[in-house]
Parts: structure tokens; sequence; C-alpha cells
């Protein structure tokens, strides 16, 4: 009867609704210009840098999301809550802890140059010891032997298996811009009405250019997802989000964006919201990155012409090279040099022949192509076609072209398009060959299923959203 009773209110356990908060805000730039040169520069960073064979980078997307996650961690005082960006790109829920040095992280959004003002573990945080499957997780799967040894286990305790006295040892995680060193701990962790018991996170002291810690999403052992699945399938098995459309300013924003883990059964009606049903794209498995949601992109449409995409980003090869990422902890989009190539020059073949080249904007931004206009300017529609029958999304114009005042010399309106160049297409061998970036993903619900091993677009108002699933 007990097993029973456990096994019916897991299977009809709701939805968690949780609220991620956008962070990055115009104001905390001097000129929109240098808003937009600092994220393009950041999202090439990241891209370029995961494909760099002479550099270890064991996760290649770093933080910088601006969309947070909040929780609180421990049973025993005291009781930190944490804010988190959350990345789908990667499989580590890591923040910085007392004290912490960050380097070479002045003049980066969250920076505070006083070590108090990180977290402090709560008393009833314990070491993850050397033989947790966690530790060869966070340790690149290094065997249990060889991580006792190195936390200077002596050899007949391995020989028995009797080392958990001893702690895991520290570990190196880099990121494409930035890189830590932590130690594994567990602790209770509370995300609204849940609680997870023994939740393992990683407690870095030391990092270059990371100065805020990380919600890691990915496929990986130590990913939220996965660890919440460990403890309850339903919640574990899919999670969604829906990004408010903020245009970079987070004055504007007045309900959060939601996060979901779990699904609506037919029991259950999801309430309603205005949109569409979801599209479906498969996950590819990549055997070198397996943390990421690789989707193959069949082409992109400008108007009416479709242009298909590189044969790269259609699947992923056993060396775990092309694919696209689905990533939330990427801004803009990044294509390959031959398909950025052919989408721009059609979209300026359509609107360079009636508007103005912003060619300086473009220098100052790092985004083209830039377009002067004076009233309402007229841009193609743009869509993606992912590889599927039927798995084509379009995409709303604010989210491929961003619209500002120049307050510059020319004092006008310009609008620019929002996809990135990533390179000459023989250079991303490495490494995925795109990754859509969470500003393309704003309205639209993302799901994430992780038991069909599946992604999906849903149009939705998610300010609305948000409304209704909160009642």
């Amino acid at each position: 009867f007990l097993c029973f009773t456990l096994f019916f209110s897991l299977s009809i356990s709701k939805p968690l609704l949780l609220p991620l908060t956008h962070s990055l805000s115009k104001t905390q730039f001097a000129t929109t210009h240098h808003l937009l040169k600092f994220i393009s520069t950041r999202s090439t960073t990241r891209f370029l840098n995961r494909h760099h064979r002479n550099r270890q980078v064991s996760l290649p997307l770093s933080p910088g999301s601006d969309y947070t996650l909040s929780f609180t961690l421990g049973t025993h005082p005291p009781h930190p809550t944490i804010s988190l960006y959350l990345d789908t790109g990667s499989d580590l829920v890591w923040f910085p802890c007392q004290p912490f040095e960050c380097i070479l992280c002045e003049g980066k959004p969250g920076f505070s140059d006083s070590s108090s003002a990180s977290p402090k573990l709560s008393s009833s945080a314990i070491s993850v010891p050397c033989q947790s499957h966690f530790c060869s997780g966070a340790h690149s799967s290094l065997p249990t032997s060889d991580l006792c040894a190195i936390a200077k286990c002596p050899l007949d305790s391995i020989e028995t298996s009797d080392c958990n006295s001893f702690n895991c040892p520290p570990f190196y995680y880099a990121y494409g811009d930035g890189s830590l060193i932590a130690k594994l701990h567990r602790d209770s962790l509370s995300l609204n009405s849940l609680i997870l018991h023994n939740f393992t996170f990683g407690c870095a002291h030391t990092a270059l250019a990371e100065p805020i810690g990380v919600a890691g999403f990915g496929r990986g052992i130590l990913s939220l997802p996965a660890q919440i699945g460990s403890v309850n399938p339903q919640l574990g098995s899919r999670f969604s989000y829906c990004l408010v459309s903020h245009s970079f300013d987070s004055d504007k924003i007045r309900s959060p964006s939601p996060l979901i883990l779990g699904r609506y059964n037919d029991k259950q009606k999801r309430p309603s919201s205005d949109g569409d049903e979801f599209v479906y794209t498969q996950m590819l498995d990549n055997p070198k990155h397996p943390y990421f949601y690789s989707v193959g992109l069949e082409g992109i449409s400008v108007g009416k012409r479709n242009i298909p995409s590189p044969s790269m980003l259609k699947g992923v090869d056993r060396k775990g090279n092309g694919g696209m990422v689905v990533d939330s902890g990427t801004t803009f989009t990044m294509l390959p040099a031959s398909l950025y190539d052919s989408v721009v020059a059609e979209f300026d073949r359509r609107v360079g022949r009636v508007y103005e080249r912003a060619s300086h904007v473009e220098e100052t931004t790092g985004l083209a192509p830039c377009y002067y206009y004076d009233m309402v300017v007229s841009v193609p529609n743009v869509a993606l076609h992912f590889v599927g029958n039927g798995s084509s999304v379009v995409l709303p114009r604010r989210n491929y072209f961003y619209e500002f005042f120049d307050g510059g010399d020319k004092k006008r309106n310009v609008g620019c398009l929002m996809l990135m160049n990533g390179g000459d297409d023989e250079d991303l061998s490495g490494g995925p060959g795109a990754t859509l970036g969470n500003y393309q993903q704003q309205g639209f619900e993302v799901v994430y299923d992780l038991e069909e091993k599946r992604v999906g677009f849903a149009r939705r108002r998610c300010a609305s959203l948000w409304d209704s699933l909160n009642q």
C-alpha cells in the first residue's frame, strides 16, 4: 500500500513553476552601442573558444544568460538564497563561496569587490566523498580509484572501497571565456515547494572572469534536472521556459519568465495561453559534448527564399562536430560563415536597396547589417527550419531585428540584424557548428523533453503564461 501510494503521488505530481528574472539592463552601460558591443563580443568569444584545440575547455558556454534562478540551501543556519544564471549549455550547479577571489572580473555585471558578498555555506553542508559518482562526473569521469589516490587515500582502503572519509579533490571547470576551481558539497536545496536532500553542487573560492555562479541544466548527472529526476522522475524528465521579451531593459519587465519543471498530463490540462502547438525536433547525441542539447538545422528562410544549411549543421559526427546547440546561456545566435553570409546577402538585398547602411553603428556594436530609417523600417520574415517534417519556427521580428535610437552624429533611428558570424566552416571542427541564443528564443516556450529526446518550440505570450500558471 505504501509503495502504491508513493507511485500514485509521483504520477499525479503537478509541474513546478519557478520564476526567472532578467538581470541585464541598459542602465548598466553608458550607451546602447556599448551594451550591444559587450553582448556581441561575449557571444562570439564563447562560441569560438569552444573550438580551440590547444585549450582545455570542458564546457564551452560561459554564464551570462542574464536569466537568473533563485533557491535556498541548507537545513541549518544560515539559509543563503542563491541566484544563478540558468544555462542549458552546461551541467554543473556552482556558485562563489566565502572567501571568494575573482580574477579579471572588474567591470563585469554582478562583480563585487567584497568577498563577504559571496554566499556562505550552511552549517548542514558536507563534502562529497571521492568514491561518489558525482566526483567522477566533475573530474571528467575519472575512475574512483584514481580520485581516491588523488585524495591521498591509503592503498588498502582503495582496494577495500573504504575511502568515504576522504573528500572529493578540488576540480577545474572551464567555460569558453572563464574558468573556476571548486569543491563538491551536498546540502538540502529548496525550490519553492520542492526540497532536494543531498543535492550536489560546486563551491568555488577562486574563479577567472566568472563572478556569478551557474545553474547547469544540461544533460549531465550533475545538472539540476538530472538530480531532480533521480528523486522525482515526473519533474526531472521534462522542463521548459518562456522568456519574456525585454529589449535589454529589465525595468520594463512586469512579469518574470516562467520556468516549468515537469509536464501536464491529460487529467491536468495546462491553463490556457495564447499561442501555437509545439514544433518538435529530435535531440542529437554528441559523443564529445554529451551535455549539449544539439539539434539539426536544415536551413533558414529570409522572406520567401530558403537558404539551406551546410551539411555540418544537419547532424553530429563521431568526433562531436556539427549540429546547433539550443542554449539559454548565449545571447545571440551564432552561425557558420557560409550560412551567415548567405542570410546577410539576402537580407541586405531586400533591405539595403531601400535604407542607408549604418556602417559606423556596425563598427561600434559588432552587429551587421545595420540600417538608418526615419519612420518605420520594412524587413523580411526570418524562419528557422529544423530537421524533421514540419519543424519550422518563424521568428518574431523583434527576435532578429533590434531597433534603437542612435544618439551619435546622425541622431536617427537604426535597426540591426541580430544573427552573428561564428567563423569559417572549416575552423569550426571540434565542436558545434551553430548556437541558438536566448534572444532568438524570446516569446517562445522552449521545451526540453528528456524522455522523448526532443526539443520543442511554441509561440507564447510569456507574461500571460506566467499569470495563468500562477493562479
